[in-house]
């Protein structure tokens, strides 16, 4: 674990639990919660965050769509939450929050409008490009995208994600024009000569290793984001089974949850 990375994340209590906070993040109430914190909700967690805050997710579906508070309340339905995997606030006291197991929880802040992002990013999303509709809605608010602060927090790292070749071209093909993808081998092989590539070799015919967290962080670079202003949390949750649930290391439907508080209007 590297100096800068120990610096930007630090482990946080409450309630005698420990979960995590991102120092690219300090402007905004916010936390990337731990599998003790389980079964609490996100109504619950948003009392850690602010005593005022107003709770708001969705029901996660792997898709790229991203919603306001206001359009949560719009589309809800009857029996739940309307389907999205992201959610953008602008307003004084909104918590947004999302659910991860091995998918990638974002947070994201802008330090001069002061408005947030929560995305859900599995191998689906990502591959439709979530994090980067993310950051449309918020730039429709006058977001510069030199402003934003963006933290992916824990989730399965690309040395343990085992995916087909299929699935890595899927969610590699993102950072590629269309026209230019002929084939596998075609996306793939660029894939592995980048600098600090998103796939890895896996022993096993037609597998590879996936890092779904670089491809998003390639995607955010690919629209002009500085490296600075983005951090990944140096932490696993298939290999830190006492802090993260793991639903490839245990096939349990059990989540974390990941939220950012908007603190000032």
């Amino acid at each position: 674990m590297s100096d800068r990375l120990t610096q930007t994340w630090q482990w946080q209590s409450a309630q005698g639990l420990p979960y995590l906070t991102c120092s690219l993040l300090q402007a905004w109430p916010h936390g990337f919660f731990t599998q003790p914190f389980y079964p609490k909700t996100p109504e619950d967690l948003s009392k850690i965050l602010h005593p005022e805050a107003t709770t708001y997710r969705v029901q996660q579906v792997h898709g790229n769509r991203v919603f306001s508070p206001d359009e949560i309340i719009e589309e809800a339905l009857e029996e739940g939450f309307p389907p999205a995997d992201g959610m953008v606030a602008k307003v004084e006291k909104q918590a947004i929050w999302v659910a991860s197991a091995d998918c990638t929880p974002v947070l994201i802040g802008d330090e001069v409008t002061g408005n947030i992002a929560a995305i859900h990013a599995g191998w689906r999303g990502t591959a439709k490009r979530i994090v980067p509709a993310a950051i449309a809605r918020l730039q429709a608010w006058g977001s510069a995208l030199e402003n934003l602060r963006i933290a992916m927090g824990p989730a399965i790292s690309g040395e343990v994600y085992q995916v087909s070749e299929e699935v890595a071209a899927e969610v590699g093909s993102s950072l590629f024009e269309k026209e230019k993808m002929d084939s596998l081998e075609g996306i793939l092989n660029p894939l592995a000569k980048i600098a600090n590539p998103p796939i890895l070799p896996d022993p096993e015919p037609g597998k590879v290793r996936l890092d779904v967290r670089r491809i998003n962080q390639l995607q955010l670079e690919q629209l002009g984001i500085n490296a600075q202003q983005i951090s990944i949390a140096p932490y696993c949750t298939y290999q830190s089974p006492s802090h993260f649930f793991s639903y490839r290391r245990t096939h349990e439907k059990k989540v974390q949850w990941s939220g950012i508080m908007k603190l000032r209007g």
